[in-house]
């Protein structure tokens, strides 16, 4: 039988797991470094939980199922996940990737990526040609949509088709709307990249990462890369990450609610100067997000008219804390100059319209008026 959405994050593929005889709602937490053996040359399937570990296992199979992959795999936090992806390829190695990305990816890639010998070309895909920058060193392509900050949509299955035809590695980090509104291997990624910390774990209160696949030899090097580097999620952690994705249905559709109730207040306000949303009708990237997506997710990011309004509202904010993170039960507002973004060369940030004005948001599941009230007050209290 084959379960709908909302029934995999709670059971994965099968309602009855093999890996827990005791009828337990609550899958267990083997928390446990290593395994007996029954004898030489025999094992109950695990043996070392750098390896594998029944609760990591579990966790794996619930979000392989939920973006309709073969294997996942779960990593101490998003960043171990993206570097140990980076070990897919070899130096001398190119890969394109979008202008705008998650600041601590752009900083893996500039920092220790390319000291390893990778090299990259970083171009805005919603304004340029991907193709016009594929060489022969060329093994992979790497993106968001939504992009981290400024909400850009990228059309998954146009880079896939490019990616196909050049032979290349395409892979898509779907934080932002998750499986549940979005599935990248269905529209022609080879790898779907999640930060775990955010919304599928969605609480705030553990970290987590996610490398996705439907390639039965990519699941092998993985296997073999999370087994060496040891970077493997933890039993506790694995079992916090399923439960905040029992209710990752409920959560995104209260979410995005209170996300398009809050862009509808912000576009009405003078004093902000843009909003980056992709629900808003007639915005650049609608129509995609529409066609490849069957939501359009809970951040938000808007430009105020100053930078002494954008820090103004950073501290007068009495409900939404000002943090850094997303995805959680709790809405959050963030600066992403001096945080998200801060180790991004301020030439990329200004190019990618990532100001000193800007502010990002990541609604949570509150009651909405109190959200607009807050904003509301936060925003009329400025007298600058």
């Amino acid at each position: 039988m084959s379960y709908k959405m909302a029934t995999r994050c709670i059971y994965g593929e099968k309602k009855q797991s093999s890996l827990d005889k005791t009828g337990a709602i609550s899958f267990p937490i083997y928390q446990t470094a290593t395994f007996e053996h029954p004898a030489v040359g025999q094992s109950t399937g695990f043996d070392y939980s750098r390896l594998q570990n029944p609760t990591r296992e579990n966790v794996e199979k619930i979000v392989a199922s939920l973006e309709g992959g073969i294997d996942a795999l779960a990593f101490s936090s998003g960043m171990a996940a993206i570097t140990t992806l980076m070990e897919l390829f070899h130096p001398g190695d190119h890969i394109v990737t979008d202008l705008d990305l998650y600041g601590g990816a752009i900083r893996l890639f500039d920092h220790i990526s390319e000291k390893n010998g990778l090299t990259f070309s970083h171009i805005p895909f919603h304004e340029e040609n991907v193709e016009d920058y594929i060489n022969e060193h060329t093994k992979a392509i790497y993106l968001e949509t939504p992009t981290n900050p400024m909400m850009n949509v990228i059309d998954i299955r146009a880079v896939s088709e490019i990616a196909k035809r050049h032979g290349l590695l395409l892979i898509v980090d779907n934080t932002f709307l998750t499986p549940y509104f979005q599935r990248p291997l269905e529209l022609g990624a080879d790898i779907v990249v999640h930060s775990g910390t955010k919304f599928l774990g969605g609480h705030n209160d553990t970290l987590a990462g996610f490398l996705v696949t439907g390639s039965e030899e990519i699941s092998e090097k993985f296997r073999f890369l999370i087994k060496t580097v040891g970077s493997g999620l933890a039993p506790f952690d694995s079992w916090l990450i399923t439960r905040g994705i029992k209710t990752l249905p409920l959560r995104m559709e209260k979410a995005q609610e209170n996300a398009q109730a809050i862009v509808e207040f912000l576009l009405s306000q003078k004093k902000v100067s843009k909003v980056y949303y992709p629900g808003i009708k007639g915005s650049a990237g609608y129509e995609t997000c529409r066609k490849q997506a069957s939501g359009f997710g809970s951040m938000v990011t808007f430009e105020v008219e100053s930078r002494e309004l954008a820090l103004h509202i950073l501290k007068e904010t009495k409900l939404i804390p000002f943090a850094e993170s997303l995805g959680g039960t709790e809405t959050l507002i963030t600066y992403p100059t001096t945080q998200t973004h801060a180790d991004v060369p301020e030439e990329i940030r200004i190019r990618n319209g990532v100001t000193d004005r800007v502010l990002r948001l990541s609604a949570g599941i509150e009651d909405k008026e109190d959200l607009i009230e807050d904003l509301k007050q936060a925003l009329e209290s400025f007298e600058g």
